[in-house]
């Protein structure tokens, strides 16, 4: 009798593991279907909303599977939201598809661009879309299979660089049914912390001032150069006098034609990070009246245009840990001998310092939880303050490897990048199948998020009511 009941007991427990096991080798069989897409979108890397044959490959994909897509949603062409399933919970998993410009390079470990000052997958989110939609495609199959009750969505999100996308599609209400939101990142590390990022506003600031000769009647003239370094210098000057956890970069994108012209136009982009978005926004008032003091000194027009603005990630411990034991039972990246050999010649290329071991890439990172923020932005923090949203990083990039780098296109383009891609894919499956079976997740998870982000909070979108900037990569 007590033998029985044991079976009774733990039949369960082996339906679930089959259950795991089967979807694992489902996503180890389309490994190299998958890693063909994600090749196909590295090979033709294409910037912020224009990432048209990059979104139109995803879509078809999950068209073919089985997927109602519908494209072009909030007002952004290369958008779009891939649904299957009905009724509650809704788990959405999110795709980013955009290149970095400038960054060209072949997957050798040695610099060689394939095209001078062309753009390249530095920051690997041709994985990054490939394996959502790898692991978006196999739990719908599992669901249909095992009649789970559900929706499960594939959100393609265009322009995280700068670009901002998933803050339109947030703002458009495309996520305000979702239960959990889940993402991943290309890394060099296995990671799935409950951590955070800096929340960021970037704007272009352009001044308008009048030519003239700059030899023969400079009298005459009124530098838009002077405005943009007299705005700079100002700013540089607020690094003493603001939270030591800021950060604040600019380039000069445009600073006249020739040395001998009053420049008319000049434009400088600017980021300001901190890992508190309301503190962003305050030191982000103070850049412009320091825009505004310099347009003032120097009798020259300014006019600003926020770019992008994002909130810092808001971490979810209640999800974070599931994901964090479902990458624990996948594992790390194992090299073989040339895979390895190509590691080496990598790590050879760091400056000095920089230490690191192909061996790294087996490893799994302890479990953190952390409000600090990390060195970057995502728009994912827009999410994470909607929605309860978990992510991981895998080792797609060689161990000690620096985001938007040409050494992270060069192992995002070859079988390194494939493996770590596949492990994040199985582990984003294993976590949504732990969800829709236990949706009782999904309460306990929202009651973080109201938790953390406190009462009365409203969302009000840092970039404003302004539309998408299709053309900030034009």
């Amino acid at each position: 009798m007590k033998k029985i009941f044991l079976l009774i007991f733990l039949l369960p427990l082996f339906s679930a593991l089959a259950q795991e096991q089967e979807v694992l080798n489902k996503l180890d069989a389309k490994a190299d279907f998958y890693g063909d897409i994600a090749r196909k979108i590295w090979a033709n890397p294409e910037l912020g909303y224009l990432e048209t044959n990059s979104s139109a490959l995803l879509q078809k994909t999950l068209s073919d599977a089985g997927f109602k897509v519908t494209a072009g949603v909030a007002e952004i062409p290369t958008a779009f939201v891939a649904e299957y399933g009905s009724g509650k919970p809704v788990i959405g998993i999110m795709a980013e598809f955009d290149a970095l410009p400038g960054v060209s390079q072949e997957a050798v470990p040695f610099r060689k661009p394939v095209v001078e000052g062309g753009a390249g997958h530095a920051c690997g989110h041709h994985l990054f879309g490939a394996a959502s939609v790898a692991s978006g495609i196999t739990i719908m199959e599992w669901m249909k299979e095992n009649k789970i009750q559900g929706t499960i969505r594939v959100y393609g999100t265009p322009a995280e660089e700068g670009g901002g996308g998933k803050v339109y599609i947030a703002r458009a209400g495309l996520i305000k049914d979702v239960d959990v939101m889940i993402h991943w990142h290309p890394s060099s590390q296995n990671a799935a912390g409950a951590t955070s990022s800096l929340a960021n506003i970037s704007t272009k600031f352009r001044f308008y001032g009048e030519a003239s000769h700059a030899a023969a009647a400079p009298e005459r003239g009124k530098s838009s150069l002077d405005a943009v370094e007299a705005m700079n210098f100002m700013v540089n000057l607020m690094r003493e006098h603001v939270p030591q956890e800021t950060r604040m970069h600019y380039v000069i994108t445009k600073g006249g034609e020739a040395p001998n012209v009053v420049p008319a136009f000049a434009e400088s982009y600017h980021y300001v990070r901190h890992p508190d978005a309301m503190v962003v926004k305050q030191i982000f008032d103070r850049m412009v009246k320091a825009a505004e003091g310099a347009a003032l000194g120097t009798q020259t027009r300014m006019e600003y245009e926020v770019i992008n603005g994002v909130y810092n990630l808001l971490p979810n411990e209640t999800l974070a840990r599931i994901m964090h034991k479902n990458l624990e039972k996948i594992g790390g990246v194992t090299y073989t001998p040339e895979e390895r050999k190509f590691a080496e010649d990598i790590i050879k290329t760091y400056p000095a310092g920089v230490k690191a071991s192909p061996d790294d890439a087996t490893k799994i990172a302890p479990f953190v939880v952390s409000e600090e923020g990390g060195g970057g932005s995502t728009d994912v923090g827009d999410i994470s303050w909607l929605v309860p949203t978990v992510g991981l990083g895998t080792a797609t990039w060689v161990p000690g490897t620096s985001a938007h780098t040409w050494q992270a296109v060069a192992a995002g383009g070859m079988s390194i990048g494939q493996k770590g891609m596949i492990n994040a894919a199985k582990t984003m499956t294993l976590t949504a199948m732990d969800i829709f079976k236990d949706p009782s997740v999904t309460g306990r998870a929202l009651e973080e998020l109201n938790k953390r982000r406190g009462e009365g909070f409203t969302y009000e979108a840092l970039v404003g009511n302004r539309k998408a900037p299709l053309d900030y990569r034009k």
